[in-house]
């Protein structure tokens, strides 16, 4: 009788969950939690470390550069361990397969976002420019921003093997029909364009429209300008 209980405790704790077994469980955790604790290291030691160094130097450029790849760099770790997770298990099948472009998903929003993090610190070396005025450099920056998570939403769905061409075909007519509807909108997207191009006037100038309305300019946007009254 205790040779069969034990025989099934044993059974029951090698077949764990989904036939993936406990000992595999449990390696699973230990290799998430060594993954967290080199995230924290990596923050907390390499990147600060790093980050001292370039204190010294004249430019603050890197500085910059340092503090927006701090948070694309501690998902490095949780991306290794995954991947390291997913080979150490004996998945098949769709679990194998779900698991595999989760990783590759991990791995691209990673990319992604640490390109996105790093077009602040670049925009910032043409601010100097006489072209490039603050507003300016706040609208190109969100229009990158908006273009690099289309991508990174581009190529996600081709992980998953979602195919893009019929769904921009898609929102191409969608926004065809949106655009006709929106006519207001887009024209005053396009008089921002002009405003900010023609550096007509910036955040913090003092600014009259007509009698009725006059400000300082707190923000110039995408469609619309934000002016604090002067009461």
């Amino acid at each position: 009788m205790i040779s069969n209980f034990w025989n099934l405790i044993i059974e029951i704790w090698n077949t764990g969950i989904g036939g993936i077994g406990f000992n595999e469980l449990i390696v699973c955790v230990l290799i998430l939690l060594m993954s967290l604790v080199l995230r924290s290291f990596i923050n907390t030691k390499v990147i600060n470390w790093i980050a001292e160094l370039a204190k010294n130097t004249k430019s603050s450029i890197d500085d910059q550069i340092i503090h927006s790849l701090r948070g694309p760099l501690g998902l490095v770790p949780i991306a290794f361990g995954l991947y390291l997770i997913t080979s150490y298990l004996p998945l098949t099948g769709f679990l194998d397969l779900f698991a595999t472009n989760l990783v590759k998903m991990v791995v691209i929003f990673t990319i992604f976002s640490a390109i996105i993090n790093l077009t602040n610190p670049l925009l910032s070396l043409l601010s100097h420019t006489t072209w490039m005025t603050p507003s300016m450099a706040v609208w190109l920056r969100r229009v990158i921003e908006v273009i690099i998570w289309i991508m990174a939403g581009a190529a996600m769905l081709d992980v998953w093997g979602i195919a893009i061409g019929p769904i921009i075909a898609g929102l191409g007519l969608f926004s065809v029909a949106v655009a006709l509807g929106a006519q207001d909108m887009f024209k005053n997207i396009i008089a921002g364009i002009f405003i900010i191009s023609e550096n007509r006037f910036q955040p913090g100038d003092r600014i009259r429209v007509g009698d009725g309305l006059h400000g300082v300019v707190e923000s110039i946007g995408f469609r619309s300008t934000q002016i604090r009254l002067l009461d």
